[in-house]
């Protein structure tokens, strides 16, 4: 018996995949036609080549990139044989879910703040309040890398001060400007007792004269804060020194992350008026 062929347009309506599919398909090598026509280029597709459609319709539906599909159609024969793939695609999927719900709530939380009678840009629970900062024992560890690295260094430098530690943790920012990676960080602690450690910097400050801001709320939303601070400072024409220090009153903790809406950050940012120089540091 002849084996039955069809033209695009009739594999299109019994697969459901469009014609500028079928072609895509054909270009990356993930479908390709019983045979095509040498002279009219037009193809024509077999009883394998609907086995294949089907397949890729499964594996689109599935959020297979194209790449994946053919890897998959190339290396894989039968249903166990996928199944590792199958289970790997599924963790991904639910990453990007666990991302998605992250979004959503950090979109509810913005939605929630924005209301009539809510927290606007540059209003809040807390204000700007101009304050001196005294002298302290501090030790301090520096690196360079991304913000959220911070936690991890903190912990470092807690195991080694341990009962020396008197305050809760600070970080100083060296950067004048927001940075993804590479941000030039030194996690705190204020100290009792002057002891040295190995690749710790001990030292004792300055009195520090700084604006300060209490900000409530999870760490995607400092910047928030930040703007209101900084607004301050130039509604009182001021200039902001480096660092910046933001302390860590009320943080996730090395087991229990508590609430983010919870946690609270105290913004320092040490200032002078314009012209005037600094003799002040941290």
């Amino acid at each position: 018996m002849k084996e039955l062929l069809f033209n695009i347009g009739e594999f299109s309506r019994m697969t459901g995949h469009t014609l500028k599919a079928l072609r895509l398909y054909h270009e990356k090598g993930l479908l390709i036609p019983h045979r095509v026509d040498e002279f009219t280029n037009y193809r024509y597709y077999n009883s394998s080549n609907l086995d294949q459609a089907r397949i890729i319709s499964m594996l689109r539906s599935m959020d297979f990139s194209l790449v994946d599909i053919k890897t998959i159609l190339e290396n894989y024969d039968n249903d166990s044989d996928i199944i590792t793939v199958l289970k790997n695609q599924k963790i991904k999927i639910d990453e990007r879910i666990s991302n998605l719900e992250n979004i959503t709530h950090r979109i509810d939380s913005i939605i929630q703040k924005e209301k009539p009678g809510k927290n606007n840009l540059f209003d809040g629970q807390f204000h700007v309040e101009e304050k001196t900062v005294p002298p302290m024992l501090i030790a301090g560890l520096r690196f360079k890398g991304a913000y959220p690295e911070s936690a991890k260094y903190i912990g470092k430098l807690a195991a080694n001060l341990r009962s020396n530690m008197c305050s809760p943790p600070f970080c100083l920012y060296y950067d004048g400007e927001y940075k993804e990676n590479k941000a030039d960080i030194e996690v705190c602690f204020q100290i009792k007792k002057d002891k040295k450690y190995s690749g710790i910097n001990v030292r004792r400050t300055k009195k520090t004269k700084v604006l300060s801001l209490i900000h409530k709320g999870p760490y995607e939303e400092l910047s928030r804060s930040y703007s209101k601070i900084i607004a301050e400072i130039k509604n009182q024409k001021r200039t902001m020194d480096l660092p910046i220090r933001e302390i860590y009153l009320k943080a996730p903790g090395m087991v229990f992350k508590g609430n983010p809406q919870n946690y609270l950050t105290e913004i320092q940012i040490c200032v002078r008026k314009n012209g005037d120089k600094n003799e002040d540091s941290v």
